[in-house]
């Protein structure tokens, strides 16, 4: 039983944290819920009690033994390194430690064996990245990826609370506050994050980025293009890879069906694909429309869509949290 901070208690992520430590019954003997000094003293309900909301000193005061971070990079780059000086590990699901080279970047199913007692930050990828490496990673074992072509149809509720209110002001016709620079309602922004000097935005490259550290092979070459559309739940991602070995497309189906954590729905007979609005509150990545690239050699069309707050973001950090458990890491 374990001493447990969840940081960012109060916000979107951090609420679904502590539903998925509650839902898979994570041997928790103290919740300590951590937010903002705004939040402090607001309760939050686990397991059906209410806890008390406490500052990052207080929380690092009791000595949690681990620590869910989803408060974003810059708390994270001044706080997690303080837990982890207390002998705390840290989860954190911000991009601040994701890209160091001593930080293990982690999707459970593929690279936890990486994890060691001495790990005391641990970085959680980029939602659309976990989606996507989760298929790429037994096509990669078997054909070798060449190149990838990413498109990401992105839910609002990657942004934020703020991005759904608009939302759903939009679709109710009220004005109100902005998190975007235009209507999303009804819309489609190629805009993710924000725009760096060579005209992609920061979420483009983390897709790059990230997958290429998660594989271990910075050879594959990666082009993305993020796309927020008016979706409050699921990333959608229209994935074109080219292999160095050819591939047989029912072999493709049967690995994919294999694999943890991955559902094949892919008969366009009955209309059999996947969706975000069927995708949501669930923690499986969904995969479908799987067919040949007729316009080149080697080369594979795939549709990948997730929950982006669960398997994107907070079940993959409490399936870390269970890998460190198990493995008597913590």
């Amino acid at each position: 039983m374990y001493k447990v901070a969840v940081v960012g208690a109060t916000g979107m992520v951090g609420q679904v944290m502590l539903r998925v430590l509650e839902e898979r019954n994570f041997p928790i003997e103290e919740l300590i819920p951590v937010a903002s000094a705004r939040s402090v003293g607001k309760p939050v309900a686990y397991k059906g009690k209410e806890f008390k909301v406490v500052s990052m000193e207080t929380a690092l005061e009791m000595k949690p033994q681990l620590a869910l971070f989803s408060a974003g990079g810059d708390t994270s780059k001044a706080w997690a390194p303080k837990f982890a000086e207390a002998g705390c590990t840290v989860v954190d699901n911000s991009s601040a430690w994701r890209m160091e080279q001593d930080i293990n970047l982690v999707v459970p199913e593929i690279n936890a064996f990486n994890l060691t007692a001495s790990d005391k930050i641990i970085a959680n990828p980029n939602c659309s990245t976990i989606q996507l490496v989760m298929v790429l990673k037994p096509l990669h074992d078997k054909y070798k990826i060449k190149r990838i072509v990413i498109s990401t149809y992105q839910s609002v509720s990657g942004t934020g609370s703020k991005a759904v209110q608009q939302m759903n002001n939009e679709v109710s016709g009220v004005k109100g506050e902005m998190a975007y620079p235009y209507p999303i309602y009804r819309n489609a922004l190629p805009h993710c994050d924000v725009f760096e000097s060579n005209g992609y935005t920061k979420e483009e490259f983390k897709l790059v980025r990230e997958t290429q550290k998660i594989l271990d092979d910075r050879s594959i070459a990666l082009t993305a293009t993020a796309v927020r559309i008016p979706t409050e739940g699921g990333h959608s991602e229209s994935v074109n890879i080219e292999f160095e070995n050819d591939f047989e497309l029912n072999e493709v189906r049967n690995l994919l069906a294999g694999t943890q954590g991955v559902v094949v729905q892919d008969n366009p007979d009955t209309n059999t694909y996947p969706m975000p609005i069927y995708a949501h509150h669930k923690d499986d990545v969904f995969v479908g429309r799987i067919r040949r690239d007729l316009s080149q050699p080697n080369s594979l069309n795939l549709w990948i869509v997730s929950d982006n707050l669960r398997k994107g973001a907070a079940t993959n950090a409490v399936q870390i949290a269970q890998h460190l458990d198990r493995e008597n890491l913590l």
